[in-house]
């Protein structure tokens, strides 16, 4: 991404069939959506930029038709896939024996936070992440006796 949050660049390491997913829509787009002048990758039929409200509700469309039901008193949110895939990333990290805190920092400049820190609380009410650090500073305090 060029001239995102804070006018930084990211790179993201997409999986091939993401990038084919894109391609084909980036191809579609080109021939449906009229040119506006907009640097949007995503744009409405108009070649508009999206507008948040008719992402959420499309999200929540897609949510009901996939039959997802929420697991607590909230209803599933389109950011809830941001605190996912951070946890996830972190889990990951954690299974193959990575360093976790080179990890944090990799993961805080994907999501686009300008220091770790800012990422910690996406990670904090995850019962499994908790669980799998913990057992990991309890083997590291074991090994220091």
């Amino acid at each position: 991404m060029r001239f995102g949050k804070f006018g930084k660049t990211r790179e993201l390491a997409l999986h091939p069939s993401t990038i084919d997913a894109l391609r084909r829509y980036q191809r579609l787009r080109d021939r449906l959506a009229p040119r506006t002048g907009t640097s949007a990758f995503f744009v409405s039929l108009a070649g508009n930029r999206l507008l948040y409200c008719n992402v959420h509700h499309a999200f929540h469309r897609l949510v009901r038709l996939a039959g997802l039901t929420p697991r607590s008193s909230c209803r599933p949110r389109i950011h809830d896939l941001r605190h996912s895939f951070a946890v996830h990333t972190m889990l990951d990290a954690y299974v193959c024996g990575e360093d976790g805190q080179a990890r944090l920092t990799l993961l805080a400049t994907w999501l686009g936070h300008v220091h770790p820190a800012s990422t910690y609380w996406y990670l904090s009410a995850s019962p499994e992440l908790m669980a799998v650090a913990g057992t990991r500073l309890e083997a590291h305090l074991g090994s220091l006796r």
